[in-house]
């Protein structure tokens, strides 16, 4: 790990402009003289003004420097490496060859949320995200163990989806002051109404506390372009969970259409769990079979309030109270699916391509009930 910048500029990114002054704020984060310990960086700002992209940009910046980088990811709605609902913690150790690209990646740690909108229960989101970010701090930012070998520290950057109003700005505001950041990225548009307050506004005393502000503006100005950025966001989700799903199937299988990928993906053999081995943890009263839920575990006694670590996804197809057995669409290999405790309900819907199959259905179980073969 060294200090020095790199004595070129930074190659261009496929199918992503960075602005120049994103690119000055990355490397002065990433080079900071002072960044000892390494740095936490918090992005927020107004949606869709380019959280997303310069959080990813900045990965990269400090990958140059670091050998490994720790990536909260806190947007709930389109998150960087995992399926939509999910709040994560990843350690990356190679650069994003292509900002344009979703690459699911198996994190170090990830809780799930069930929602696409940390307003729909924001107490719990909250809850979700400091109990990643305390683990990040226990596992990987430990100040007294700078002199083991064995414990480098590590950046970390948060990923946000907040919006600066109403509920989503008190949930930033406890979420700063949790976290403590040593530098906060403030992404603004033109017009003041869309931005966050100005200077360190979720401190009651900002004069105790040194903080590195620093304020860009989004690279996309176009109010037209902006609403059709909210039309994608639904589409962007659904990609993220056709994707996740997509790992249930032979990476080099090809398909002609969607139609094709959908029916293909239901005729696969359900996985079983007995239900003696699981509880259904229930935050809405709503049909199981159909839909998509989280799969537990925990190393503890789970109680009311604890915060069980996810394995993964599934699509519910069926239940056999007879036979005591829970039928399961899932990219989960079996042998982490038998450490699965809850099955955690969601509110996250299927995307209609994947239910608009003539012959098969997500909802039920096909005729062959094994398995998959262990990966």
């Amino acid at each position: 790990m060294g200090g020095k910048r790199p004595s070129t500029a930074p190659s261009p990114l496929p199918g992503i402009l960075i602005p120049p002054a994103w690119a000055t704020a990355a490397d002065n984060i990433a080079y900071d003289s002072n960044s000892f310990p390494p740095p936490i960086t918090f992005i927020c700002g107004s949606g869709n003004s380019g959280k997303c992209t310069f959080s990813r940009h900045l990965l990269n910046t400090l990958l140059k420097r670091y050998r490994r980088v720790a990536y909260l990811d806190a947007d709930v709605a389109q998150p960087e490496f995992t399926a939509s609902g999910c709040l994560s913690l990843h350690i990356i150790d190679k650069q994003i060859p292509d900002l344009t690209i979703i690459y699911l990646k198996k994190p170090e740690r990830c809780v799930f949320f069930g929602h696409v909108s940390a307003k729909q229960d924001s107490k719990s989101y909250s809850s979700c995200v400091n109990f990643l970010y305390d683990y990040f701090c226990q596992e990987f930012y430990q100040t007294k163990e700078i002199d083991n070998p064995c414990k480098i520290l590590l950046p970390l950057i948060i990923s946000t989806s907040m919006w600066v109003k109403s509920t989503s700005y008190e949930i930033l505001v406890a979420m700063l002051r949790h976290i403590s950041p040593t530098h906060v990225v403030k992404v603004c548009f033109p017009s003041e109404t869309e931005n966050l307050p100005s200077g360190l506004f979720w401190l009651e005393n900002p004069q105790r506390k040194s903080v590195n502000l620093v304020q860009i503006f989004a690279a996309n100005e176009s109010s037209i372009q902006m609403e059709n950025l909210r039309k994608e966001a639904r589409m962007m989700q659904d990609t993220r969970i056709i994707a996740y799903f997509r790992q249930c199937l032979p990476r080099e299988m090809n398909f002609s259409s969607q139609k094709e990928f959908a029916e293909t993906l239901a005729s696969i053999p359900s996985n079983e769990i007995p239900l003696s081995n699981v509880e259904v943890k229930r935050n809405y009263h709503q049909v199981l079979t159909g839909s998509i839920v989280g799969l537990g575990v925990s190393c503890s006694a789970l109680t009311e309030t604890s915060t069980p670590w996810c394995v993964g996804l599934g699509i519910v197809r069926a239940f056999d109270y007879v036979k005591g057995q829970l039928f399961l669409l899932t990219p989960v290999p079996p042998n982490a699916l038998q450490n699965v405790q809850l099955i955690m309900q969601s509110t996250i819907e299927i995307p209609a391509c994947l239910q608009q199959v003539s012959e098969y259905r997500f909802t039920e179980p096909v005729k062959v009930l094994k398995k998959r073969p262990a990966e």
